[in-house]
């Protein structure tokens, strides 16, 4: 059935294919110099012929840090939804800076500055201004050694291939329950960089995947130009999102129960429009919970939409309505709506 969510949920899917080439892609980040320390070798060191899934992740983590880069990627789900994006990453060690271009739908320009956001719109004249955790594609692995992933996934590598014009191992990632889907992802060989990345179904399908068709690694890019280029414009118009962070105790709400394997990562709430976003990860996918006043005019129907891997559910709890979005199985979104209890 398919439903209309709130407007901050539509937002975030009519973003949905160009989001998760951002998310995907940012593991593509950064070095401090050009000159970067050489990775350990990508050999287990106790001399098994086979990683762990933590190995492999953390490798492809560390890689992300160490490497500026310029590149055209594309983004195309099983729905046949394609889109695709001009990106420009670089950091100092520390700090992180990216610009992302649309090439195709809309134009828009969308700067990341660590956890600030712009999203220049050149037809409107207009600058978004937010603020977002920076979390990348693998949240969980700030602390490699103390995450929860080997528990919900395997890893192995499947094969080797190409993709723009660089050698790559192909890393299976497979979920050991119903609520996650796969993964299989193309890491570059002497790096461990992520070059391509495919979500998967339980029968192996491929619902979304985001690849690179063109890559510089290693590319001049400079950070004080891209913060120089995140300067707004005369005569533009900015609109800055209220955004508060709190938490879901604070505004009444609370799980009965955890979904195995998801950690409660961050919570917003947007005062103008009075929804609150609570955001859970279980180190690959995330799901976020949208909380809104219930509206029949707005609020028809409950049900689930599916958008390549990005699937929403929508239920009325008491007077509120929620809205459950995430990369990951239906199943695992109803868990998460069916344990939701308002708690004041």
């Amino acid at each position: 059935m398919r439903v209309q969510a709130p407007a901050l949920a539509r937002r975030r899917l009519a973003r949905g294919a160009l989001a998760l080439a951002s998310g995907a892609l940012t593991l593509l980040v950064t070095q401090a110099v050009l000159a970067a320390p050489a990775l350990p070798d990508p050999r287990p060191s106790d001399g098994r012929n086979e990683r762990t899934v933590s190995e492999w992740l953390a490798r492809m983590q560390d890689a992300s840090l160490r490497r500026s880069y310029i590149g055209t990627f594309v983004v195309s789900s099983s729905n046949g939804s394609m889109a695709s994006a001009r990106i420009w990453h670089a950091c100092d060690g520390q700090r992180q800076v990216e610009r992302i271009d649309t090439l195709s739908g809309e134009r828009r320009s969308t700067f990341r500055r660590d956890d600030e956001v712009l999203t220049f719109l050149p037809e409107e004249r207009t600058v978004r201004a937010e603020r977002r955790d920076t979390v990348g594609l693998f949240p969980e692995l700030v602390r490699p050694d103390e995450s929860a992933i080997p528990e919900f996934y395997t890893a192995r590598r499947v094969g080797s291939d190409r993709v723009a014009g660089f050698d790559a191992d192909i890393v299976q990632v497979l979920p050991k329950d119903g609520l996650r889907f796969g993964y299989r992802i193309w890491s570059e060989k002497q790096s461990g960089l992520v070059v391509k990345l495919q979500t998967l179904d339980d029968a192996g399908r491929v619902l979304e995947q985001a690849a690179f068709s063109e890559l510089q690694l290693d590319a001049p890019v400079r950070m004080d130009k891209l913060a120089h280029q995140m300067l707004v414009p005369e005569g533009w118009r900015v609109e800055k999102t209220d955004t508060v962070k709190t938490t879901a105790a604070a505004e009444g709400w609370a799980l009965r129960q955890p979904v195995a394997g998801f950690k409660a990562m961050s919570c917003y709430k947007r005062r103008a429009e009075g929804v609150l976003q609570w955001i859970f990860s279980d180190g690959l996918a995330s799901v976020s919970i949208f909380v809104e006043d219930y509206d029949r005019q707005r609020h028809l129907r409950e049900g689930v939409f599916a958008s390549g891997a990005t699937h929403t559910l929508t239920r009325r709890v008491q007077d509120s309505w929620v809205t459950v979005v995430g990369e990951v199985p239906p199943a695992t979104l109803k868990a998460f709506s069916l344990s939701l209890e308002r708690r004041k």
